[in-house]
């Protein structure tokens, strides 16, 4: 038995990709292990991905010979338990809805540090409520969050910063940024030292390219925006973690067209809008779902224009979609 071994001779490593039922596991002892996952595991987690880029695994090892060399593959044995992990709901197969929760959840990443929203501020033009559906999954999650504004070269820092002054007001750390002109790039590389970050939004927002310019040599695919439709394609085919220099890893994840929350009641949304959880026990109703009640604190405070409309309509839009799937089951 190695030092990297357990007692029962296995071997604990990091997940650094996924890609159809594969993963790449580094561990200490050797070199990246691609692996599977062990039946047993994938029957436990019929509702969840039972293996994501960021988990931390026990893997057997199993050798392949061929001529007169063994190489090796390893095997999942065991998954550590997640501290935290960033998901979004995913279509469950047909005939396995056991649940009041009618879709499967989907792991874009376990045991981040912190999470990357990205979004361009002009081509493609940022959608602020996909925005707001990812911080209200990294605060039920509780991960922290910082949000990117790329491509600021285009329109201004000015006009960027007016773009995103909301999300200021509201705590969360904001990194203006433009690989071609290389505008914010210390600060965020700083940010990622000695962390496990994912980077995740939208196609076309420029994600890939902004990992190049922060860090040469990842080797990343790019690719441009179709000039004919300015919405964009993907680059990053599967999850994958890629080191930092100075320590730690970033996770490029593909881009996401929809998102939806996982696990999140309607009647706890409002309390992942910072904003609106602000108003917290002002209301007449202990109840109130802050759209046509008397006395609501809320409504009064978009009124007077102490709170975002476009925030407000966010949140009516999320508690109304997750109304219709969460009590329709």
């Amino acid at each position: 038995m190695t030092d990297q071994q357990d007692e029962q001779g296995l071997v604990p490593g990091l997940v650094i990709k996924s890609q159809s039922g594969f993963f790449t596991v580094q561990t200490a002892a050797h070199e990246a292990l691609v692996s599977q996952v062990r039946g047993r595991l994938l029957q436990e987690r019929l509702n969840t991905d039972p293996v994501a880029i960021g988990d931390r695994v026990l893997v057997s090892l199993q050798p392949v010979y061929e001529n007169d060399t063994v190489t090796y593959t390893g095997l999942i044995e065991e998954v550590e338990p997640r501290e935290r992990w960033f998901a979004r709901q995913r279509p469950a197969p047909e005939g396995r809805r056991s649940s009041r929760l009618p879709d499967r959840e989907q792991v874009i990443i376990a045991n981040p540090d912190q999470v990357l929203f990205v979004f361009a501020v002009t081509q493609p033009d940022p959608r602020f409520r996909m925005l707001d559906r990812f911080l209200v999954i990294a605060e039920h999650a509780r991960i922290p969050i910082r949000i990117v504004a790329n491509k600021v070269d285009l329109i201004g820092l000015e006009a960027a910063q007016r773009l995103f002054a909301v999300y200021e007001k509201l705590g969360y750390p904001l990194h203006y940024t433009s690989g071609k002109e290389n505008i914010g790039l210390d600060t965020l590389r700083g940010a990622l030292i000695a962390k496990l970050s994912a980077f995740t939004g939208p196609s076309g927002v420029g994600k890939s390219s902004l990992l190049n310019a922060i860090q040469p040599g990842l080797g990343l695919a790019v690719q441009t925006i179709s000039e004919a439709n300015l919405k964009g394609r993907h680059t990053t085919v599967a999850p994958e973690l890629y080191p930092v220099e100075g320590g730690g890893y970033i996770a490029d994840t593909p881009g996401i067209k929809a998102i939806g929350l996982y696990d999140i009641e309607p009647t706890e949304l409002d309390g992942y809008f910072p904003d609106i959880l602000a108003y917290f026990g002002q209301c007449r109703f202990a109840d109130c779902r802050h759209e046509k009640e008397p006395g609501c604190a809320v409504r009064a405070a978009v009124e007077a224009g102490d709170l975002r409309e476009e925030r407000y309509d966010s949140y009516l839009r999320l508690r109304d979609e997750m109304e219709e799937i969460y009590y329709r089951c």
